[in-house]
């Protein structure tokens, strides 16, 4: 990336040399005084550039006037493009975007996130948590947001998701998974197209608003859709309930959460057994606590009673179905 950025200086130093070197071959044959080759003509030239002439000062004004401007422009085009690079190589909040692209062409096997609001900052610490490389894609990114991202060493490219080119400054095509978490379902579902082009065994996650849509967009394309709030709303139900619950996890397309409740004196849980429980709720009983003692899937046959605590493994209905009966 930074040879990309100072070839152009580069290009025009080089073009300086050898027009110089040719315009000195010409006028030294016309001030009688020519050298044996153009190469050598070029060569003198750079030698100038430098302040290190290869020939003896010469008695013609012309050829005199060209040693003293041929180190003046040469010297003058190598130091703007030698400050521009050095401003491109300790500052990287001058080309910021460059420098995010060029930490994200070191990764591989990585995760791209499009779209850090607020939901798509959660993901990506959840992801960092977990240990993955996370490339972040944002046209608008709140300056906190991007703060508190980078300093997770999570590069964020400031792009529209949608154009190839970011896609591709991502990594996409060297991905293993793509989360798409803006607030648009036509925009989201652009994304996931472009990125299954660029990568056709990527995993794609979509977020989309609407149940329903989210549901055939995983049955028509393959991608796993999740409707945020369809997400949320077992959890704020559970909790209105007294029930801990954890964040659901998706298994062959359906959402599982762990709840522990504890069961209350008016709850019809009490005097049931663990089978009854599970058979009734569709629910596992994976772990039940009685005085301070826990007891990792409890025997069929065991009757909870008043005061247990139980862990119970759930889709969202079956869940708030047995909140709903431990009231």
């Amino acid at each position: 990336m930074l040879l990309r950025q100072f070839a152009g200086p580069l290009l025009l130093f080089a073009l300086t040399v050898i027009g110089g070197g040719l315009l000195y071959f010409a006028l030294a044959r016309r001030a009688g005084q020519p050298l044996d080759s153009v190469a050598e003509s070029i060569y003198s030239a750079l030698g100038l550039t430098f302040l290190q002439p290869t020939e003896e000062f010469p008695d013609v004004w012309y050829l005199q006037l060209f040693y003293f401007l041929m180190p003046v422009v040469g010297i003058g085009v190598l130091a703007a493009g030698l400050a521009d690079f050095g401003t491109l190589f300790f500052n990287r909040r001058h080309r910021r975007k460059e420098w995010e692209m060029a930490v994200a062409s070191t990764f591989n096997r990585h995760v791209v996130l499009i779209g850090l609001g607020h939901l798509g900052f959660r993901v990506m610490q959840t992801l960092v948590d977990m240990g993955h490389e996370v490339v972040v894609i944002e046209q608008t990114p709140k300056v906190n947001l991007v703060d508190r991202a980078r300093r997770l060493n999570v590069p964020v490219i400031e792009d529209d998701g949608q154009r190839v080119e970011a896609l591709d400054g991502a990594g996409v095509a060297r991905a293993r998974a793509i989360l798409i978490c803006t607030q648009n379902d036509v925009l989201n579902l652009k994304i996931a197209f472009r990125a299954r082009r660029l990568n056709p065994d990527i995993e794609v996650v979509i977020r989309i608003f609407d149940d329903q849509f989210a549901e055939e967009v995983t049955q028509q394309f393959g991608y796993r859709a999740f409707s945020a709030t369809g997400m949320a709303a077992p959890m704020f139900a559970a909790a209105a309930s007294g029930v801990d619950i954890a964040r659901p996890i998706t298994v062959e397309g359906q959402p599982f959460s762990l709840a522990s409740l504890e069961i209350g004196r008016a709850s019809q849980l009490a005097g049931l057994a663990v089978g009854d429980i599970e058979r009734d709720y569709n629910v596992s009983v994976v772990l039940l606590r009685r005085d301070g003692a826990s007891e990792h899937h409890p025997a069929a046959d065991c009757v909870v009673a008043t005061r247990d605590t139980l862990a119970v493994l759930g889709g969202p209905e079956q869940i708030g179905r047995i909140a709903g009966a431990n009231r």
